[in-house]
């Protein structure tokens, strides 16, 4: 009986090729926006929806070993599909979208713009967007909640600016991992330290040393990207109570408060805010509201669909199969590092999860930093930003999805001003190549 348990498994090992349904869903996506960009289309992405071409990588993931049966397969990926962390995401998406349409439907949205524009220089909202996101996610120490919380207004001021949007949201992803790489109550960080022996302090150090010039950098392209502003920008008149429900999330999420309580009370101080005012009734703020929410099914749709097809890619044993071939291919320090970071990143790529990576990564860290004598210190660095760094720029990734649905732009737009992700890893690279970090 022991036997013929464990045959489908071994079965069911299909190395590699359980990450096909992934490629398919890369390839049909990027490929179709490609295409389109170079024939001149408009919003050249938009031809093939991405839940679309999920859906054929879902076909795809469930016709990989045909022996399996059916019904197995179809739990693994609906419990895929309805994992609570995925559900959070899911409400995060929908409550900001919700916040976003309520704060849009009683002037809140023209009146933060109007604000901004009045105190802060063109020139220097991209990198203020920048800074501001690197501080509120190193203090609460979490990456989706500072864009949840922080990319509606952000993408209002630079839609009302006429600033790049594309380079306004990749400013908002970027300062938003700057923290979640960082701050000490991140779980990203918590868990690259804690899985590879290291102190908190000691890890944090290490990272800063290597993320602050990359960020000092990132700011002086910001600042050149936000200097290319056509004509004169006009100002209107703004309403400060219109702007409360703003510095009401913002306040709170830099507080540590969990982010879907914040956008819960954003949306309703925006109601109070709206109909106390007279500038809404409370079936037009309603509307506001639903019209927010429902600009985010979509996304929402496709977080849902990833994790399914990323359960079978496990249930097939693709995680199993990249762990092996990239310590296989380790040898001296710098292969080591370099194999330690590249598994850490593909795993979170692959995984939309960057805290899994680090945890299925630190036990093989510890491993082979022992063996090539790799400070802990060392180890936990490199698997935090290698893990953060390369889902940041998935299109398929959570903070990218809300971004891009939010300024209706392209994954590949916000992707080639992702300075500071791009500046990391070079900063990084060369740590590894010349061995300028101690590891004692």
């Amino acid at each position: 009986m022991k036997k013929e348990k464990t045959q489908p498994d071994t079965g069911r090992n299909l190395g590699g090729v359980a990450f096909l349904p992934l490629l398919v869903f890369l390839v049909l996506y990027i490929g179709a926006g490609l295409a389109f960009t170079l024939l001149g289309f408009p919003k050249p992405f938009s031809f093939l929806p991405r839940h679309v071409a999920l859906l054929a990588g879902t076909l795809v993931a469930l016709y990989l070993w045909r022996k399996g049966p059916i019904d197995e397969k179809l739990k693994v990926y609906c419990s895929g599909m309805g994992d609570s962390g995925v559900m959070m995401i899911v409400l995060i998406y929908l409550l900001a979208g919700g916040f976003q349409g309520a704060a849009a439907a009683i002037g809140g949205k023209t009146s933060v713009v109007n604000f901004s524009l009045q105190f802060i220089p063109p020139s220097f909202l991209i990198p203020g967007v920048f800074l501001m996101c690197c501080f509120i996610s190193t203090a609460i120490g979490t990456s989706m909640g500072t864009i949840a919380a922080m990319a509606p207004v952000a993408i209002g001021v630079a839609q009302g600016a006429g600033l790049n949007l594309a380079a306004v949201c990749a400013a908002v992803i970027c300062g938003s991992y700057f923290g979640d790489n960082l701050s000490m109550i991140s779980d990203t960080t918590i868990a690259a330290a804690e899985g590879c022996g290291s102190k908190m302090k000691d890890k944090f150090r290490m990272n800063f040393s290597i993320a602050l010039p990359a960020a000092l950098v990132s700011l002086v392209l910001y600042y050149l990207v936000s200097g290319q502003v056509n004509g004169a920008i006009q100002v209107g008149d703004y309403n400060f109570l219109q702007i409360v429900p703003y510095i009401f999330v913002l306040v709170l999420a830099l507080m540590g408060v969990n982010v879907a309580l914040v956008l819960f009370g954003g949306i309703l101080m925006t109601g109070v805010i709206g109909v106390s005012q007279g500038t809404v009734d409370i079936f037009t703020w309603a509307k506001g509201l639903g019209s927010g929410m429902e600009d985010m099914f979509s996304i929402s749709i496709v977080a849902i669909l990833v994790s399914g097809i990323i359960a079978l890619v496990r249930y097939y044993g693709g995680v199993e199969w990249m762990v092996a071939q990239i310590t296989r291919r380790i040898h001296g320090r710098k292969g080591a590092e370099y194999g330690i970071g590249l598994l850490s990143g593909l795993l979170s790529a692959a995984m939309v999860n960057n805290t899994i990576a680090i945890i299925v990564t630190c036990p093989i860290a510890r491993v082979v930093g022992g063996k090539y004598n790799i400070a802990p210190k060392r180890l936990a660095s490199l698997v935090d930003i290698f893990a953060c760094s390369f889902l940041c720029i998935m299109p398929h990734d959570g903070g990218m999805l809300i971004v891009t649905q939010l300024a209706g732009t392209s994954p590949l737009d916000v992707m080639k001003y992702c300075y500071y992700i791009f500046a990391l890893l070079i900063a990084t690279c060369i740590t590894i190549q010349f061995g300028t970090h101690e590891n004692k």
